[in-house]
């Protein structure tokens, strides 16, 4: 399977994993209930009880559309792990745990944004080193790419089982030969996902985090009705870097992962400008919090990324030196 079709299968899998293909939402008829402060869309399943009064009105008017009884869930500063019976395994496992630092974190310092912010970073740094051991797998695969191209035209033809069970065995041997994870590249995305995904739903869950502000923006607005309804111009900034960061981010992953097979390297290259656009206009629909996440979590990738060629680079010409002086000492040796 492609890589790409890998990262996809991820997306939708996390999607579903979620419960985004359910409802969630606080409906007015069919139409989902906004606050409309911020734009943002409320949830059914809020860990704590808003402390904002307009907030409350709203929730106490569609209580009974709650999934737990709006009366007794605990104030935000009050909330515990064992607060709420979690509805399932995601839940217990990622969103109230993740939820219940980042309100930690926030109360200590005083603000919820830079919790977030934080909190991104430091699961970054907790995962630098399988960021490390994919960026060597995608190098290791540009390597073996020549080798695995030879096997792939060595039994193109050939479909019967004997061929094929041959084709695997040599191409098992090239990955064992240049220390190749067959699913190595694609761990981070299994990893990285699902975190996203938890990091959106502790924020959309916990009225604590996305009625405070960061740099005099409420976290919980987006950046639509920012800029359309209250002119804050300091929108476009996060905008902007929502999609540059993004775009550094996704480019050196693309040119980590180049694999030499231009038909899989063109494929890479339309699922780059698909993401790069999608982003780019779901932008607009991120709630601050999230934004200032992805904008903190893809800088860090892009300054990684920097340091981990930087350190490739080292290691080459450390290799390039010390070649040439053990084939010196040979000569004389002779």
């Amino acid at each position: 399977m492609k890589k790409w079709k890998v990262v996809i299968l991820v997306v939708i899998a996390s999607v579903f994993l979620t419960g985004c293909g359910n409802s969630n939402y606080i409906l007015d008829g069919k139409k989902p209930v906004e606050n409309e402060a911020t734009g943002q869309v409320l949830q059914k399943d809020i860990l704590c009880q808003p402390e904002d009064k307009e907030l409350d009105e709203l929730y106490t008017k569609y209580k009974d559309q709650t999934k737990i009884k709006y009366d007794k869930l605990p104030k935000c500063a009050d909330f515990k792990l064992n607060s709420n019976k979690a509805s399932g395994i995601w839940e217990g496992i990622f969103v109230k745990p993740l939820a219940f630092i980042i309100l930690k974190l926030g109360y200590l310092i005083n603000n919820f944004g830079l919790a977030v912010i934080i909190i991104g970073l430091a699961i970054r740094l907790i995962l630098m080193p399988i960021s490390r051991k994919t960026m060597k797998q995608s190098e290791n695969m540009k390597k073996a790419q020549p080798e695995l191209a030879r096997i792939e035209k060595k039994y193109a033809n050939k479909n019967d089982n004997e061929a094929m069970l041959a084709k695997s065995q040599e191409m098992m041997l090239v990955y064992k030969k240049y220390n190749i994870s067959p699913f190595g590249s694609c761990l981070l995305a299994f990893i990285q996902l699902p975190l996203f995904f938890a990091f959106l739903q502790a924020i959309n869950r916990t009225p604590a985090i996305f009625e405070d502000k960061f740099l005099g923006l409420t976290l919980g607005k987006t950046p639509i009705v920012g800029l359309l309804e209250y002119h804050e111009w300091l929108y476009i900034v996060i905008i902007l870097l929502i999609i540059l960061t993004t775009y550094l981010s996704f480019k050196n992953a693309m040119g980590a992962n180049n694999s030499g097979n231009p038909e899989m390297d063109k494929q890479m290259q339309f699922m780059f400008k698909f993401m790069i656009i999608m982003i780019s206009v779901a932008s607009l629909y991120l709630s601050t919090a999230i934004a200032l996440y992805w904008i903190a979590t893809n800088g860090f990738v892009v300054i990684q990324n920097y340091v981990f060629k930087k350190l490739d680079e080292r290691e080459n010409n450390k290799d390039v030196i010390i070649k040439p002086k053990k084939e010196k000492n040979k000569k004389k040796g002779k």
